[in-house]
């Protein structure tokens, strides 16, 4: 007989902001909002402090919205480096006590203490062990979800464990209807806002509400989501944790939220030039090439929404800028409705092997692709400002701005 799975979902309260706290003493005990620079359209919060919160401040919300509700609000610039570096520190502490630890973002991993009883005690012992040891080694506070399996564990943590003072909560198949059924239905995992709107729309107000639904009637009306809703409402989740084995990647992406309106043409397909630029070099960092290119233009006025999200097959599989560039200025030209833009971004997709291709008598793959190389190990050795095309010198450009930063905020 196999042992009950014991899956628990470490989540780090208030992530960035504690961290800033951590370096920052004199933080402690105030409303902090982490949040990048209004002026150049950084100004979203990205977390905020439980002091910050009790105002009613909110992850994603403008600062100008955040300091709205609470004028004495702090706000701190974010520094990725150093979120990273914590998020290492917690995982080396999670691996003392197990070896099956998988992150899920930043600030969440999960971790398998299946069969680790005798080691660490029962779950609850084992969570308290490590909540206190994250705490010494970080300065920072996590809440743990207990579960049999993944879901249950995240909906744990993330419905019970954050409200209570012990940071800790279990959910079982035998207890979860009771805990979980009573909760508004836009808390079940995996129901967005659209979904909830649907969902609300037929009756269905809590996550009891649609348990009690019949699991064909969802999956005829949404196929494999509607059958993973039910799933989900009942606890059930079939999915196991895999270190080491992240799922195949399906694309490279990369995009931009431009530091003001651009309403030229050439300063738009600077940036554009410098996103796939960008993308080549990520999909080659991965031995891949793809064999779509999408492109994604936000126009600059919310309230009459404009732009396009348009892709299109590239004539064969490439990893190199001067051949999927044409496609995207294609993309961009034919469908850019003339209106000032404020976001832009570009992806590959259908990846395939970067060294399995179709040879041809008119194109010498191979120098395109030798080409590639040398600017990639010029690159790797030192930055992405080492080689460059020239239009990024233009006043369109933002490689300069960009090159020092991580997840598009400063490092």
């Amino acid at each position: 007989m196999k042992p009950q799975k014991s899956i628990l979902l470490a989540d780090a309260e208030s992530f960035y902001a504690s961290v800033e706290t951590v370096h920052d003493p004199s933080l402690r005990g105030k409303p902090v909002a982490v949040c990048g620079d209004p002026a150049l359209r950084h100004g979203i919060v990205l977390a905020a402090s439980k002091e910050a919160k009790a105002y009613g401040v909110k992850t994603g919300q403008p600062a100008w919205e955040c300091r709205r509700l609470c004028p004495e609000v702090i706000f701190v610039r974010p520094h990725m480096s150093r979120y990273l570096e914590c998020s290492l520190e917690m995982t080396r502490v999670f691996e003392q006590f197990t070896d099956r630890v998988v992150p899920y973002s930043i600030d969440e991993q999960f971790l398998d203490l299946t069969g680790c009883s005798r080691l660490w005690g029962e779950p609850r012992e084992a969570a308290r062990r490590i909540l206190q040891q994250v705490l010494e080694r970080t300065g920072i506070r996590c809440r743990i979800g207990l579960g049999e399996n993944p879901l249950q564990a995240k909906m744990a943590c993330d419905r019970f464990a954050k409200k209570r003072t012990d940071a800790f909560f279990e959910l079982t198949g035998a207890n979860y209807a009771a805990h979980v059924w009573p909760l508004p239905i836009g808390s079940l995992f995996g129901v967005g806002s659209r979904m909830e709107h649907h969902l609300r729309r037929m009756a269905v107000r809590t996550i009891g509400d649609l348990a009690r639904l019949p699991r064909e009637s969802l999956t005829r009306r949404w196929g494999v989501n509607g059958r993973l809703l039910w799933l989900n409402a009942h606890g059930i989740d079939y999915s196991t944790l895999q270190p080491g084995k992240p799922a195949p990647q399906k694309g490279v992406g990369h995009c931009a939220t431009l530091p003001r309106d651009y309403i030229s043409r050439q300063e738009i397909e600077t940036v554009l030039l410098e996103l796939t630029a960008e993308v080549c070099y990520r999909a080659r960092a991965l031995g891949k090439m793809g064999t779509t290119v999408h492109a994604y233009c936000r126009g600059a006025d919310f309230d009459r929404p404009s732009g396009f999200s348009r892709q299109q097959k590239l004539p064969e599989p490439a990893a190199a800028l001067s051949a999927v560039y044409p496609t995207v200025q294609q993309l961009f030209r034919r469908h850019w409705d003339g209106r000032p833009v404020r976001a832009l971004g570009i992806s590959l997709s259908g990846l395939a092997d970067r060294h399995c291709y179709q040879l041809s008598l008119f194109n010498r793959r191979e120098l395109t692709d030798s080409l590639s190389a040398a600017v990639d190990q010029v690159r790797e050795r030192y930055g992405p400002t080492a080689l460059f095309q020239a239009a990024s010198l233009t006043q369109g450009g933002q490689l300069f701005a960009r090159a020092n930063m991580i997840g598009g905020h400063s490092r």
